[in-house]
């Protein structure tokens, strides 16, 4: 059977927040019944939009990660609901307005911090995939529709073929280590959750210091070759996808016709901006 799947691009996500506006202007104010009840105007995020910032000048990047709820197969809150949480067999998970009345607790049996309370209207709410939208026909979300990159995507296909684009793309989940399996899917998650080790490297010879392009820089950890890049026309390089807290690193710096060097480092919390690298050039025989 064909189920509904999100797929997020964190590389293609700009922090626009169309898709929370959009989240927004569908559900604030207005009721559907079987579905959801109206979303307040104020502090619900249905679509959250996080923010993290690596590095330091003069290599940053920024990074957005858009996060609602996951529409586990696995969902604590459908396990905690007793009838009050329903999960669709097209795979989108209801909160039902009316049977989950009064049901704060099902707020903290959510592990991604996904369900808001409505303390007006003393019922707990999650982004429910627009199903009411999708059972008229829609092919997608609004989130979805609103996104001008492509960073969101919706597939309704069946779990074998979802399993292979999963495969394909390399696609990963949030905390696969709570075994919910979620159905939202992150491309380049690492651009989020990981750090970086990056510099510049530079020529100098008699005095004068030039970018160095095209040199091989390697990273090692425990006598195993982990990346190799080369410095691009500015001199720079950067090596994505490293844990924090992973330990100590070793950059290797092999240059032609210019001395070698080996630096060590340690790998914390946050990414690491080497200091600018000066690789010596034998002076010019005259």
């Amino acid at each position: 059977m064909k189920k509904w799947n999100l797929v997020v691009d964190v590389a293609e996500c700009h922090g626009c927040n169309n898709c929370f506006v959009a989240c927004k202007d569908e559900y604030v104010g207005n009721q559907f019944p079987g579905y959801s009840a109206p979303q307040p105007l104020h502090g619900h995020k249905w679509i959250n939009i996080l923010y993290r910032e690596r590095g330091r000048s003069p290599m940053v990047d920024a990074a957005y990660l858009p996060t609602m709820c996951n529409h586990c197969d696995n969902a604590p809150c459908v396990a905690k609901g007793g009838g009050a949480v329903v999960k669709r067999p097209d795979g989108i998970v209801i909160i039902d307005p009316e049977r989950a009345k009064g049901r704060k607790d099902l707020v903290d049996a959510c592990p991604y911090g996904a369900i808001w309370w409505n303390a007006e209207l003393e019922v707990p709410q999650t982004w429910i995939f627009d199903a009411h939208l999708l059972d008229q026909g829609w092919q997608a979300p609004r989130a979805v529709e609103s996104c001008p990159t492509a960073a969101l995507r919706a597939l309704r296909v069946d779990d074998e073929e979802m399993a292979r684009i999963r495969q394909h793309e390399q696609l990963e989940v949030l905390a696969p280590e709570r075994d919910t399996r979620p159905r939202v899917y992150y491309k380049n998650l690492h651009r989020y959750s990981t750090n970086f080790i990056g510099g510049a490297v530079l020529f100098e010879q008699s005095g004068t210091v030039e970018c160095a392009a095209d040199v091989t820089i390697e990273l090692w950890q425990q006598q195993r070759l982990l990346q190799s890049v080369v410095t691009d026309c500015f001199g720079e390089f950067k090596f994505d996808g490293v844990a924090p807290h992973s330990g100590t690193y070793t950059v290797k710096l092999l240059a032609k016709n210019a001395e070698n060097q080996v630096r060590e480092l340690e790998m914390a919390g946050e990414s690491i901006v080497m200091q600018d690298i000066v690789l010596q050039r034998p002076k010019a025989i005259s």
